[in-house]
């Protein structure tokens, strides 16, 4: 039988691994890989396909998170296991790292994937809600006064240790909000460079055809 750390971080990579955002973009016709950015995260989706499928992969990608990060604490209050509170909450951690590793290196699709913003904040939310809460007003803020999704995200989730520091969270929790943020930055090292050069693509919302309707 798999150690219980493990089978969290086994059942996390699976959960993640789910392509969302690749199999809605090809419900609507789309290899999401061909489109936009290339990559099969929310944004892009949400970018080549409209607000409707973005926000629904953001919501299937985000519950991967949340599941991975939740279940060994469901099957604990139910009595599975005899790990004490320590141990289920390296098994939640467990859980949370191998949905981002298979979110961003998925098995269904040739280890390709998405960036992990969404996935990091259904875990966060099972977590350390309080955290999410600051990094969610702080992505507002940068997102909604420049327009750039990645600038946004990555300062969000640098501030996701601070909050879990404010919020005297456990030391491991701490730890694993600042191994997420270094994740996030660098799943979103090519945004930064283009960022620097000046050249990173604003998001902004489609024009209504007017041929339309």
């Amino acid at each position: 039988m798999l150690p219980p750390l493990l089978l969290s971080g086994l059942v996390g990579y699976v959960l993640g691994s789910l392509p969302f955002g690749y199999w809605v973009a090809r419900r609507h016709g789309i290899n999401i890989f061909e489109h936009g950015s290339r990559n099969p995260g929310a944004t892009n989706v949400r970018r080549v396909l409209g607000k409707g499928p973005g926000n629904l992969v953001f919501a299937l990608d985000a519950l991967k998170g949340a599941m991975a990060a939740g279940a060994p604490l469901v099957a604990a209050r139910l009595g599975w296991g005899d790990g004490v509170e320590s141990a289920v909450l390296a098994w939640s951690m467990a859980g949370l790292v191998g949905a981002l590793l298979g979110h961003s290196f998925s098995c269904f699709t040739g280890f390709k994937g998405g960036k992990g913003v969404a996935t990091t904040v259904g875990g966060f939310a099972v977590l350390l809600p309080a955290a999410l809460v600051v990094s969610a007003v702080i992505w507002a803020i940068v997102f909604y006064s420049t327009r750039y999704v990645s600038l946004a995200s990555m300062l969000a989730a640098v501030s996701l240790p601070g909050g879990a520091y404010l919020f005297q969270a456990p030391l491991p929790l701490i730890g694993i909000s600042a191994a997420v943020a270094v994740f996030v930055i660098v799943m979103h090292r090519t945004n930064l460079v283009r960022l620097m050069n000046g050249t990173e693509n604003k998001f902004v919302k489609k024009k209504a055809d007017p041929s339309a309707g």
